[in-house]
């Protein structure tokens, strides 16, 4: 897999996490009533990890724009992007929330295992 292809990943993951931030932070809008999040949350919860996911999906358009990738913040995405999928994986098999979440999830789990692929078939040489 090519330096590229890693390029295009990072590009499609801003604004998969741009939209997902946009959902947390509104979690009473008809997506999020979809995706079963509770239209009760408290603001500062809904609103801190629509922060925090958003903030990824920046750093990922970030990345896709440096001369080189930052291995180190690939592989937090990385893990970040495995442990969202896990985490809806377990609250669908919880009973927690509806398949339709662990579907999305695997644009998470997708996103990671390219990464962590990447990063380990390169790992040792430069990468500019």
């Amino acid at each position: 897999m090519t330096e590229t292809t890693i390029r295009r990943s990072l590009w499609l993951a801003c604004p998969f996490n741009l939209t997902a931030a946009l959902v947390f932070a509104f979690p009473a809008s008809t997506v999020g009533q979809q995706l079963g999040l509770p239209d009760d949350v408290h603001p500062l919860y809904s609103l801190l990890v629509a922060l925090f996911v958003g903030l990824f999906g920046l750093v990922y358009g970030w990345l896709a724009r440096r001369p080189a990738i930052d291995r180190s913040l690939l592989a937090l995405g990385s893990i970040g992007k495995l442990g969202a999928f896990f985490i809806a994986g377990f609250l669908w098999l919880a009973g927690a929330v509806p398949g339709v979440v662990v579907i999305v999830a695997f644009g998470d789990l997708a996103f990671a295992a390219l990464w962590l692929s990447w990063l380990v078939s390169t790992r040792g040489q430069r990468v500019a």
